[in-house]
């Protein structure tokens, strides 16, 4: 069953075959102010606008599920060093306005076997929306 997916390269799904899911999603949204310092009164605040907004998420890779870890470190690697955009939808619903783009992956190689065969690793990805 389908979860959710990052254009074509990320499918998050649980079937017989494989389980690719996430944990510890957090999105954020801001918006720009700044500060204008007015004599003997307090400063008066401007909405510039709003900051692309982000998202973070952990992501167990995992051979037992149907997934190859190296596989799709090296997929996400290009995604993060190629800039693609695509939008990002959990349960049929974009998150975000617009598109998302990968800032940031940060991997740790959770069990490694005989003749260096990584079977788990979790990767931490942090999206910023693309505008």
């Amino acid at each position: 069953m389908a979860i959710g997916n990052w254009g074509t390269v990320i499918k998050f799904e649980v079937s017989a075959r494989k389980m690719l899911t996430f944990q510890n999603m957090k999105r954020s949204v801001s918006g720009r102010w700044e500060s204008h310092s007015i004599l003997n009164q307090k400063p008066k605040g401007e909405f510039k606008g709003p900051e692309a907004s982000g998202v973070t998420m952990d992501i167990l890779l995992s051979a037992g599920h149907g997934v190859s870890p190296r596989v799709m470190l090296e997929i996400l690697e290009v995604a993060v060093e190629t800039g693609i955009a695509e939008y990002l939808y959990i349960g049929g619903k974009k998150v975000g306005s617009g598109k998302m783009v990968i800032e940031n992956i940060s991997e740790t190689w959770d069990e490694v076997w005989n003749n260096g065969e990584l079977v788990k690793a979790t990767v931490s990805l942090t999206f910023s929306e693309y505008n």
